[in-house]
């Protein structure tokens, strides 16, 4: 292993892509500690830290794709949930605009269409989501609304600054990951969520011992005990993880070759593979069913000063019912994060249309015609490994809450330890194609 880092510190424009990814990250975090002018981020990182359940589950969501920002209030303090909300809105658009799925199939350019539209998007979702993330913490009282307040003359103005301060922070952010992506390593919007969580950690860990330490020797010995089984709860989940998100089903495909036929010979067919990923969707679904469930207490949040009370109890009643402290709570939740496994990986499966690509090319899979049996064939396939998948997910989602009580960071255990091990380990393999096209044996090998 240190063999293998050695050699590719000698590699010198590896070398370079590295260090140009640490510094571009580097940059992020000195970012994130400045503030948005004109709001006291005192009083609001008070806020937070003293509220509990559902709210508290919405900020720490928000608050794992910004690493900590939203507490500060600093500049970057939405982080990349913008680009990746516009992201999934223009993959699920594929299917139903014929011009968005023409752009997916013309290679480079078209990805580079897509990606300008991705870009185009983020820019209204980020101004809504500042304005909406805004417009709660007035309404629970976290901002004072002469901080922020349009239809107040004095606050016209501090209130579209800091519209366009927080969206130009989203935009810096989704520069800096296309910077890291072109000059560095890895994927530069997956790596700076990935910052984003392990600046948590040393914070959780601290928190964790001093709650443990606080209290009297019985408690604290429960307390330690609670801690090392969530400890080796998250070394065997992440262990799965790894297992669950390397698994693949290889479906091999022939091409024919040419034949030879000034010698009498016929070529052999050259034989490779699909590989249909286990867990294809990643951490989307967690997003989406988190989502979901957080959307009554967002909402009657919105309405608690709205003259529809019929409207604002209904939503109340709701949040109510679906409190993080209910069993009944997961139970759901794991049931959407298995749905939205399915939805997600089919979707993005169509998006590919690998049967029609296959009988373009004249590939083929032994025992199967080309064309519609082998569209079924693979969609069979595809939804007996997807159901594992789902299965995992929906377990996963949910495990954290068997051995803790805190239950406003449960979701995000599970989404923060999906994100971690997919983008190392997408970055480990770009680390070993880098260095076997340079004739060096592989990072893993």
């Amino acid at each position: 292993m240190w063999n293998r880092l050695r050699s590719m510190w000698t590699i010198p424009d590896l070398r370079n892509k590295i260090l140009f990814t640490l510094a571009m990250l580097l940059v992020f975090r000195v970012i994130s500690y400045v503030p948005v002018p004109g709001i006291d981020a005192a009083s609001l990182n008070s806020y937070i830290a003293n509220k509990s359940g559902s709210l508290n589950q919405l900020f720490g969501l928000i608050d794992v794709f910004s690493g900590g920002s939203l507490q500060n209030f600093s500049v970057v303090a939405m982080g990349v949930y913008p680009y990746i909300t516009a992201s999934i809105v223009v993959q699920l658009l594929q299917p139903i605009i014929p011009k968005l799925d023409a752009m997916a199939r013309e290679g480079e350019s078209g990805q580079n269409k897509l990606s300008q539209i991705t870009r185009y998007i983020t820019v209204p979702l980020a101004i809504l989501q500042a304005f909406g993330q805004m417009a709660l913490l007035v309404n629970l009282g976290a901002i004072p609304q002469s901080q922020f307040n349009l239809l107040n003359g004095s606050s016209v103005i501090p209130t579209l600054s800091t519209l366009a301060t927080l969206t130009a922070g989203t935009m810096f952010l989704v520069w800096l990951g296309e910077l890291i992506t072109e000059n560095g390593i890895g994927n530069g919007i997956s790596l700076i969520i990935l910052a984003n969580i392990l600046v948590r950690i040393p914070q959780q860990i601290g928190s964790a011992l001093v709650s443990t330490s606080s209290v009297g020797s019985g408690a604290s010995t429960g307390g330690l005990v609670s801690l090392a089984a969530m400890v080796a709860l998250g070394l065997a989940m992440t262990f799965a993880m790894v297992f669950v998100y390397l698994a693949q089903r290889r479906v091999p495909v022939q091409y024919p070759t040419k034949q030879r036929a000034f010698m009498g010979e016929r070529g052999t067919p050259q034989t490779t593979y699909i590989p249909l990923q286990v867990n294809s969707a990643g951490m989307i679904p967690l997003i989406f069913a988190s989502s979901i469930l957080l959307m009554p207490t967002v909402l009657s949040n919105y309405l608690a000063f709205s003259t529809n009370k019929g409207l604002s109890n209904f939503f109340q009643n709701i949040s109510v019912f679906l409190n993080t402290s209910n069993w009944y709570y997961w139970v759901i939740y794991g049931v959407l994060v298995a749905l939205f496994t399915f939805f997600y990986a089919t979707v993005i499966w169509q998006q590919q249309n690998l049967p029609d690509t296959l009988q373009k090319q004249g590939a083929y899979i032994l025992g199967y015609r080309p064309g519609q049996p082998t569209a079924d064939y693979l969609n069979k396939i595809l939804l007996r490994i997807t159901f594992g998948g789902a299965i995992f997910l929906g377990i996963v989602s949910v495990a954290p809450a068997l051995l803790t009580t805190n239950t406003s960071q449960q979701v995000l255990q599970a989404a923060s330890l999906l994100i971690i091990v997919g983008v190392v380990l997408d970055t480990v393999k770009q680390l070993e194609a880098q260095m076997v096209m340079r004739n060096y044996s592989g990072f893993l090998s």
